[in-house]
């Protein structure tokens, strides 16, 4: 691509036809010159113009701002900060809430396939869908932890999409209603270039910056699994209300745990997965935790105590797991970050011939790239599930089941 092909694109128009949806919260169009285009804020089927907001080698990044054939999925957006060159924390507003799980549903099919390296046909007969949780029957209001940054006058806001800009909104749509009423956005932070907000189960708000509370409890309490939680403000807890118990039901239902079984739960947070398996594994069976985090760590050990027969270790996953004293086991609960396992942790885990793993991923990307890594050493995947914790978002949760062939 030479210099003037690429300013004679830069900020231009062009008219596109979009195609399928991909994923990242985009769907894929073709210019008239062949080049791959990723359009935001359009749906598959629509014509558009788009405004090319990035150049890069191969492809072209652009934002539909202007329907020239509507897909019967789009709907009005709900929120009015919804939109190209405004905040960037919402890619499917446009479409309906059917819409945007089938859109989820096309991209972890797609994953599969092209990462994983599952046939269509076995794609297919894991019949993906999308499922909502409790609560989230118009797509708003559920989200308990929102991240805002602080612009160069003090105020507030959301960023725009792969930009560093702040949008001072008048309220986020999507965020709980106890963070939307807290004095975040009406006020000034001259001393501060984030703000965190989190809402509790119990009704508590937590006004944080980089770590240090500044209004609100240290520790929060949640409901989850039938027990109460309390964990620290800035720990991992699952944004969507409904998300904790939704997950650990799904692992439990998949893993199928049986009394005596030995489990591990990996990137084992404050210990939700195994609070889930212990009543199953009964008095004879044992759990052990494993967390990095010394926070976590820690509240796993305090929520956990009444559970004699769960130990949490306090350990990074591939290190805990290269201890050759850490011998065979039933089942593992494998929750890593948005990066994945990796195969060092896929083939330590599989060198310990588990009859079970249930693996819960927030990205597509990720959970395909580890089910190739299983699928490598003679793994199959038996079953998955998705649920739909982040309307509104492209983010998509799924466990999948994975077992030995």
């Amino acid at each position: 691509m030479t210099p003037s092909f690429v300013e004679d694109l830069d900020g231009a128009t062009l008219e596109l036809t979009v195609g399928r949806v991909a994923h990242g919260g985009h769907c894929v169009a073709r210019n008239d010159d062949g080049r791959v285009v990723f359009v935001r804020h359009a749906l598959p089927g629509e014509r558009v113009r788009a405004v090319v907001t990035e150049i890069r080698s191969g492809f072209l990044r652009a934002d539909a701002v202007e329907i020239l054939s509507t897909s019967p999925d789009r709907v009005e957006p709900p929120c009015p900060w919804a939109g190209p060159d405004r905040c960037g924390g919402c890619d499917f507003q446009h479409a309906s809430l059917a819409a945007q799980r089938e859109l989820k549903a096309a991209v972890v099919s797609e994953q599969l396939v092209r990462l994983a390296g599952l046939s269509t046909e076995d794609v297919q007969r894991l019949a993906v869908r999308v499922s909502p949780l409790a609560g989230s029957d118009d797509g708003l209001g559920w989200r308990t932890r929102v991240g805002y940054t602080v612009d160069s006058d003090g105020r507030a806001g959301l960023l725009k999409h792969r930009s560093h800009e702040v949008v001072a909104i008048d309220r986020c749509r999507i965020a709980h209603p106890l963070i939307q009423s807290a004095p975040v956005l009406s006020v000034a932070w001259p001393d501060v270039s984030t703000v965190d907000a989190v809402a509790s189960a119990a009704g508590e708000v937590v006004l944080s910056s980089s770590g240090h509370v500044i209004s609100g409890p240290a520790r929060i309490h949640e409901h989850a699994v039938g027990r109460e939680w309390t964990v620290p403000a800035d720990s991992f807890w699952q944004v969507h209300p409904a998300a904790a118990d939704t997950l650990a039901a799904a692992v439990v239902e998949l893993l199928a745990p049986r009394p005596a079984e030995r489990a591990w739960d990996l990137y084992g947070g404050v210990g939700l997965f195994a609070a889930a398996l212990a009543p199953r594994l009964d008095a004879t069976g044992r759990i052990t935790v494993v967390e990095a985090d010394a926070k976590a760590a820690a509240a796993a050990v305090r929520n956990l105590r009444d559970l004699t027969t769960v130990t949490v270790l306090h350990s990074d996953v591939a290190r805990a797991l290269a201890n050759p004293r850490w011998r065979a086991v039933d089942l593992v609960v494998l929750d890593p970050p948005r990066t994945g396992a990796g195969p060092g942790v896929v083939e330590a885990i599989v060198a310990r011939s588990p009859r079970a793993v249930a693996y819960v991923a927030c990205d597509p990307a990720a959970l395909a790239r580890d089910v190739r890594a299983f699928r490598d050493h003679g793994w199959r995947l038996a079953e998955l599930r998705a649920f739909d914790l982040f309307p509104m978002t492209h983010h998509v949760e799924c466990v999948a089941l994975l077992t030995p062939l």
